[in-house]
């Protein structure tokens, strides 16, 4: 079993910056690859950004430029920098872990960007 735990979620104005983090135990090891994902109400859960075991990223458009996410294989730990926030990235953000097997989700932080 992975265990995810997430934090650094909270209100922040528009323009502001926040970073979450993703903090992994258990069974980690192998090749696996981590992801924050967003959900919004009343809307699907959607992907933010990606990244691999060796540090390869992909991000959706609507946070490209935008969004770091990056990873600390020693601590277990990946992260996501978000910068120039907008209302519409206000949503409950997903920590997923995943192997060749399955995936793991974090329990989900909030991020409200408001003014």
């Amino acid at each position: 079993q992975v265990q995810l735990v997430e934090s650094g979620g909270g209100l922040v104005q528009p323009g502001g910056s926040l970073r979450l983090s993703c903090a992994a135990s258990g069974s980690i090891g192998g090749i696996y690859t981590m992801a924050w994902y967003r959900q919004a109400p009343g809307k699907q859960r959607d992907i933010v950004a990606r990244i691999g075991r060796t540090g390869s990223t992909n991000y959706a458009d609507s946070v490209q430029g935008r969004f770091t996410i990056s990873r600390d294989n020693a601590k277990n730990t990946v992260y996501l920098q978000m910068d120039s926030l907008k209302p519409e990235d206000t949503a409950v953000y997903y920590c997923k872990y995943s192997n060749i097997v399955k995936d793991y989700w974090g329990q989900g932080t909030q991020v409200t960007v408001s003014s």
